[in-house]
Order: C-alpha cells, then sequence, then structure tokens
C-alpha cells in the first residue's frame, strides 16, 4: 500500500502555484554535439536569452575547464555568462566519476579547475552526481570542499534533458524535420513527468512541496527548447529564484554546508530510507540512442 501511496501522490500533487525552482547548467562552456552551423557562443547567447525574457535572474553555470582545452575559443561562453549576471561554480576540471578515480585524484581534478573559475562562486556539482557510494570516501571529499569554502549543488528535479543533445545534432544534420519534432515533444513529455514526480516525492515525504533545483545542461537542443520549458513552468506556477535561496532549505543542509552526514541526499533516497517503494522513472534516456543513425 505504501508504494501505492507514493505513485499516486506523483499525479495528484496539485498546481504549482508559488513553486520556487532553481535553474542550474552543468557542463559549460561545451555540452555535447553541435548541429551544422551552430557555435558555442550562438548557444549559450539563446539560453541567456530565454533566461532574460522569462526573467531568470539567477542560473548557476557548472564549469568543467578541459573543454576550453578541446574547444579553443569556447571560454567565450563563460565571459558571456559571467557578464550576464549569472554565477558559476565548478564542476570539476575533466568531469570524472568520483567512484571510479577516487578521493585523491578527484580532489585533484577540483584543483585544476579552480583557475578557470577566477573570483566565481563557491558552488561545486559532483559529475554525474556520484558524491561516493563508500561512506569514507563520501566524508573525505566533503570535508575537502568545506576546507575550501565550497557548497554542493543537489539536484532535486530533472528529466535526463542531456540525452536529447546528440540526437537532436544529427538529426538536424539529416535535416529530419519530423525526428525533431518528435524530440521536441519528448522533451516536454519528461519535463512535465519530472516535476509531477519530484513533487509527489516531496508530498509523500514531507507533506508539502520543498524548492526545487532543476539539473539542465548547456546544449544546443536545450537552448532551442528553453524558451518553451520555460513557459511552461511559469504557467504552471513555477517561480524562478537563485541557488542560494532554494539550497537554504532544511532538506539541503548537509549539501549547503558540505559536511559529512548520513543522511539521504535525494528524494528518492528518502523514501527509501522510509521502506517506500520508489518507482522508476517513467522516462528512458537510452530510448533516444537510435534517433536518427
Amino acid at each position: 500500500m505504501r508504494a501505492i501511496a507514493l505513485a499516486l501522490s506523483l499525479v495528484w500533487a496539485g498546481p504549482a502555484v508559488g513553486q520556487q525552482v532553481a535553474i542550474t547548467f552543468d557542463d559549460l562552456p561545451a555540452h555535447a554535439s553541435l548541429p551544422p552551423g551552430e557555435t558555442r557562443v550562438g548557444v549559450a547567447r539563446d539560453l541567456l536569452a530565454a533566461l532574460k525574457a522569462a526573467g531568470v535572474r539567477s542560473a548557476t553555470g557548472f564549469v568543467n575547464g578541459v573543454q576550453i582545452e578541446r574547444e579553443p575559443g569556447s571560454e567565450a561562453v563563460l565571459d558571456l555568462w559571467r557578464q550576464a549576471g549569472h554565477p558559476l561554480g565548478s564542476h570539476t576540471w575533466s568531469h570524472p566519476n568520483l567512484d571510479v578515480v577516487g578521493a585523491a585524484a578527484f580532489e585533484a581534478d577540483i584543483d585544476r579547475n579552480e583557475p578557470v573559475l577566477r573570483r566565481d562562486t563557491r558552488w561545486f556539482r559532483f559529475p554525474f552526481l556520484a558524491e561516493g557510494a563508500k561512506p569514507e570516501v563520501r566524508a573525505e571529499v566533503r570535508r575537502y570542499l568545506a576546507e575550501r569554502n565550497y557548497r554542493i549543488a543537489s539536484v532535486t528535479l530533472g528529466f535526463d534533458d542531456w540525452a536529447f543533445n546528440d540526437p537532436f545534432a544529427r538529426c538536424m544534420a539529416k535535416a529530419d524535420a519530423a525526428a525533431v519534432a518528435e524530440l521536441e515533444r519528448l522533451y516536454m513529455d519528461w519535463a512535465r513527468l519530472s516535476l509531477a514526480r519530484s513533487r509527489g516525492l516531496a508530498r509523500t515525504l514531507y507533506g508539502r512541496d520543498i524548492p526545487y533545483v532543476l539539473l539542465m545542461h548547456a546544449g544546443a537542443f536545450d537552448a532551442r527548447m528553453l524558451p518553451r520549458l520555460l513557459a511552461w513552468y511559469r504557467a504552471e506556477g513555477v517561480r524562478f529564484v537563485g541557488l542560494e535561496a532554494v539550497e537554504r532549505h532544511a532538506f539541503y543542509r548537509a549539501d549547503y554546508d558540505a559536511t559529512p552526514s548520513d543522511q539521504p541526499l535525494t528524494l528518492e533516497a528518502e523514501a527509501q530510507r522510509r521502506g517506500l517503494t520508489v518507482e522508476p522513472r517513467p522516462w528512458d534516456p537510452a530510448a533516444l540512442n537510435g534517433m536518427c543513425r
């Protein structure tokens, strides 16, 4: 019965009037493939224009410095982000998985990213959202981050938007308008499902919404879809706020302070700790792999 109650809550969460959401973007300055004729600077300009039009004053971008080496000139994206007044945080230098490389190599990778960030904000996001499967590894890296005054940017809302950017580039290269239209439909469907899912989990666990942190990526399809996505969120009653405001909520305390903690770090983990069965996400990124091959 507890699993059934959780599933039903995903449907009956109700309107999101006044619901706070902080928008974040991973993998700046260069994420995924580009369609023919598109540039990294063009993608960034489109993203920033959509944010401005929707009244989003603070959207934190998380930077992998290695991309500047891979794509010379892409550092202009970071300048545009700063000029627009949006914060930048660290996503490590080369996007390693902590659970693969270990704490020492992971911390060295964070250090290497420091010069790219200059005097930007002290937000940090784990690549792959892998925060350390072993408690001792998680505690060590959190101690390291706290010593350097980093705050961890959690994620409580997302729909695997990253999965759309490479298929979009392939479909545009083939001029497959029907496939692009299907990608657009699925993108909005997954966004709707993700908001219902996160809100349902929060309401099941706490009896009310919490402020959410939305994970997105700085890709070409995201830039194409962002005006439509933000308009939909606003029509649902969502209010966009900065990451600092959201992560001061009690749910994010261990991440905000970057302290070692045994408390669950996600809504799904908290539900499982309470013995609730969490159904799989009702979308599958692998479903996009074959498009426009």
